[in-house]
């Protein structure tokens, strides 16, 4: 793995959370990744559902604050994920597995996390490349499942997405992920409508205390 490759990764894991950006309200989104920076969360992925998304990518990546990295989500093809690395994006992530995907982030030595359901899409991603796999939905599956999986596969860097709150993002970390992925239970949607984002910032807060909390407890 290349080395600003492997310095993103590792970015990531030490953060532990991925802030998942999914609104109907780009002009909001650069107040958004502040908020969340200011709570003390480095990773902001930018859903390719936001109007706009690499548009924004682009206005955002050079003006972000010291030690965040910005990403595209939703990311479906090797032709977007081109296009959002060429705007700024620091790591792809998708919600299926995609080798061509895998294999156009790295031609540009960026991390690729695509989402993955079962042990057999998990290993197969692994093995395509995956910088990190996105377990995804983990909605119906929960940390049992990540816990179970990380028996026979303990170098496999796990994310889960999609259930995760943040009151139980600890579990998930004590489970074995990596990190967690978590949207709408962070980035509170009536919060950024009303132009609240001190919320936005507390949230950001107890999560990180809760991963870290997690952390100190696997020690």
């Amino acid at each position: 793995m290349a080395r600003e490759r492997e310095d993103v990764v590792r970015a990531i894991a030490d953060c532990g959370v991925v802030a998942v950006v999914r609104m109907k309200e780009p002009d909001k989104l650069s107040a958004v990744v502040s908020a969340l920076a200011e709570g003390g969360l480095r990773v902001i992925e930018v859903t390719m559902t936001v109007p706009r998304a690499i548009e924004m990518i682009a206005d955002l990546a050079p003006g972000l604050p010291k030690g965040v990295l910005i990403g595209a989500g939703t990311v479906l093809d090797a032709a977007t994920a081109c296009r959002a690395i060429e705007a700024g994006a620091q790591f792809v992530v998708g919600p299926a597995f995609r080798p061509e995907v895998i294999a156009e982030c790295h031609r540009h030595e960026v991390p690729a996390l695509p989402g993955c359901f079962t042990p057999t899409e998990i290993l197969s991603a692994w093995e395509a490349g995956a910088d990190i796999v996105k377990v995804f939905p983990a909605t119906s599956l929960g940390p049992r499942f990540l816990k179970d999986l990380h028996g026979p596969l303990p170098d496999v860097k796990l994310m889960p997405t999609g259930g995760v709150t943040i009151e139980n993002a600890g579990d998930w970390i004590r489970a074995g992920a990596v990190a967690v992925g978590i949207g709408t239970a962070l980035v509170d949607v009536k919060a950024i409508q009303e132009g609240d984002f001190r919320v936005l910032a507390a949230n950001a807060q107890r999560v990180v205390a809760n991963v870290q909390a997690a952390r100190e407890a696997l020690r």
